[in-house]
């Protein structure tokens, strides 16, 4: 059996990151949180309720699209049994609408975003390979990583999906593919999760529209997509391996 008792989840100041390092203490993991802000990742885990003095629960700062210090961060944990990483860096100009991102722009999110979870495969794997210990690593794409997107939904708002997003969620999907099979080794699991929308006060007009491309659930909450993480990083999963699972209520079909 796969102990997965130690996990390290990248991103942890998110939305997404932040509910899941809660759910992983509530079901007993000892988890090392990672933001590239330590003050906005401890105050968003205040805010929904994590304990910080938690003896389970430890924090990095760390700049995920930096080798170093990535590199220290994964050669000081001890145990590590699974790795999520949430973390969705760009820069401030992110969110144009196509005709708008200029190519140092795009360039430069992209290369922040699928660099750094370029580097957060690439350690994961050096540690699986100096640790010798099962290790499953679980990276957060989109359907939109699947699926062009449905830019219906967007009319009458200033909302777009940037072209950005689109570009490195779908490489995410391969490169995890290509990394699972470069190390070849069952004990070694890279799989994708590629969640639908996630609710965080989106404009009514929008949670309408998407709601319309649902079977009724509409825009998730960062709760519903916790589950299928869990089952990827535990023994129950154990040969589960480059694998993309979408949790979207049907929102691709």
């Amino acid at each position: 059996m796969v102990k997965d008792n130690k996990v390290l989840v990248g991103g942890a100041g998110g939305l997404l990151g932040a509910s899941l390092v809660k759910e992983l203490l509530n079901h007993g993991k000892h988890v090392y949180a990672a933001d590239v802000s330590l003050m906005n990742m401890q105050d968003r885990l205040l805010n929904i309720g994590v304990d910080q003095a938690d003896s389970r629960l430890e924090f990095y700062e760390v700049d995920l699209s930096d080798k170093p210090t990535v590199s220290q961060m994964f050669d000081s944990i001890n145990g590590l049994s699974g790795a999520v990483n949430c973390a969705y860096p760009r820069n401030e100009n992110y969110g144009r609408h196509f005709f708008d991102v200029s190519i140092e722009d795009f360039n430069e999110n992209v290369s922040l975003n699928l660099g750094s979870s370029f580097l957060f495969m690439q350690e994961s794997a050096r540690y699986f390979l100096r640790s010798k210990t099962p290790f499953s690593l679980v990276n957060i794409s989109s359907v939109y990583g699947v699926v062009p997107p449905k830019f219906e939904i967007y009319e009458n708002t200033a909302m777009t999906t940037p072209v950005e997003y689109a570009a490195v969620k779908s490489a995410l999907i391969h490169m995890a593919k290509y990394v699972t099979k470069y190390v070849s080794d069952s004990k070694f699991r890279v799989n994708v999760v590629s969640p639908g929308g996630i609710f965080d006060h989106q404009p009514e007009k929008f949670l309408v529209a998407y709601k319309e491309k649902t079977f009724g659930q509409g825009m998730l909450d960062a709760k519903d997509v916790l589950g299928t993480i869990l089952f990827l990083l535990s023994s129950s999963a154990e040969f589960v391996n480059g694998q993309n699972i979408i949790v979207d209520d049907g929102f691709s079909t």
